[in-house]
């Protein structure tokens, strides 16, 4: 029997997790799920309404619910970590730091996900040594955004720490070409090649049963893209690559398109979700409310309890199955770094995450990857030294930031705008 902790557990998302827990009863033993948050009143809403559903079906597991992160860390098997520091009012400063300086304002890209990992970093590296404590032999499991660069940082400062990065943008692409292409299967002998960093990736292959199918499923996303009046790519961008890019690759590859859109705000992406959890709780709140709402889609993250039970399971059982995760790729990419972080194909064994050997990118997508990783190590080094020159040479590395005239003016707003999660750069 195992115990699971989830830290961030008064997430909107928390009702979906439990959802995924609930529907693996026959084959992942889990005892305990304890909601580990810094806010008791989320925690009574989202908690009690996850309790609520657990009896509903005939109370298979314990919900235990505290403000106590060492409560749930003790003894855990398995720890996810969900947080946002700041909350949703932090990650709409995040939006808005870039939009009213001319940039792209988003919560994991640019100057947004910078300032979002400065306030995250700290944190997490404090769950992992808690964690080498309470419980030493646990896998942490990071949802947290940007999670790449939070898995980058663990990876570097809490070396000791079995840690793996979870995205649903994998599994959400997957589960989205079998349907697009009606391929009847078993989504677990379906597995999708994509490389590069998390929301920097390219997804560029497709098997399944053993068998390839990406020439077809590319050969179709081409016809599809040439019929239609404004594609969401460019079918020569596709052709060119043999590759579909990650969504987020919009704003590289679209910057103008999404800085002009930016022009529309209110309300912005954070400023929906507001919208859309003060909905979701008022459900939650509901005394007579046993099973998740439809409106949880819109808060995002579909497929987010399929990737984290499959995970969980595939490790708990050493079942050996091929999931995309973010882990130091330990030179299975030929010419790169063999301590970079990368989202890729691994496969999940009990004795641990083994990234898969690949190709690596063409020069095309491996360049902006490298000057992203860059970036990446600098705010990692920033975040944990409370450095101001390695947060100026992060700004100055990413290909969305500002001009190196207005760096100094940009790095100026963000550590003002955050002051209160930032200590280590106010000392």
């Amino acid at each position: 029997m195992i115990k699971i902790a989830v830290i961030g557990g008064g997430s909107t998302y928390t009702p979906e997790l439990v959802s995924g827990f609930l529907q693996r009863l026959d084959s992942l033993p889990l005892k305990e799920l304890v909601l580990v948050d810094t806010s008791p009143d989320r925690l009574r809403v989202v908690g009690g309404f996850a309790q609520r559903m657990v009896a509903a079906q005939g109370a298979p597991f314990e919900i235990v619910l505290t403000t106590e992160q060492r409560v749930g860390l003790h003894d855990a098997d398995y720890v996810i970590v969900q947080l946002r520091v700041g909350g949703m009012a932090a990650r709409r400063a995040d939006e808005y730091l870039g939009h009213r300086h001319g940039l792209i304002g988003q919560e994991t890209t640019g100057v947004g996900g910078m300032a979002n990992a400065l306030r995250t970093i700290p944190v997490v590296l404090e769950i992992a040594e808690e964690m080498q404590r309470l419980a030493p032999g646990a896998l942490l499991v990071n949802f947290s955004n940007p999670a790449g660069l939070v898995v980058e940082a663990l990876a570097r400062h809490a070396p000791g720490m079995a840690s793996v990065g979870l995205c649903n943008v994998p599994i959400t692409v997957k589960m989205g070409l079998l349907e697009a292409w009606d391929v009847a299967c078993d989504p677990n002998t379906a597995h999708l090649d994509t490389l590069g960093l998390n929301h920097l990736s390219w997804h560029r292959g497709l098997t399944v049963e053993g068998r390839d199918v990406w020439p077809q499923i590319l050969a179709g996303s081409l016809d599809r893209l040439r019929s239609e009046p404004d594609p969401e790519w460019e079918p020569a961008l596709i052709e060119t690559l043999g590759a579909i890019p990650n969504y987020y690759l919009h704003y590289y590859y679209h910057t103008g398109q999404k800085l002009a859109a930016q022009q529309q705000w209110p309300p912005s992406r954070a400023e929906q979700v507001m919208g859309i959890e003060e909905q979701l709780l008022a459900q939650y709140a509901d005394p007579e409310r046993v099973e998740p709402p439809p409106g949880l889609m819109e808060r995002g993250g579909a497929y987010y309890s399929t990737a984290a039970a499959q995970l969980i399971g595939a490790h708990y059982h050493d079942l050996g199955q091929i999931h995309v995760l973010n882990v130091p790729h330990g030179g299975t990419v030929p010419g790169w770094p063999a301590d970079w972080v990368l989202e890729m194909p691994c496969r999940v064994l009990r004795a641990g995450i083994e990234p898969l050997p690949t190709r690596p990118l063409p020069a095309a997508c491996s360049g902006l990857v490298a000057q992203v990783k860059a970036y990446e190590l600098l705010t990692v080094e920033a975040a944990v030294r409370g450095d101001r020159r390695a947060a100026y040479e992060a700004l100055l590395a990413h290909p969305l930031g500002p001009s190196s005239d207005r760096i100094q003016e940009v790095l100026d707003d963000l550590l003002q705008t955050n002051r209160s999660f930032l200590p280590a750069f106010w000392a």
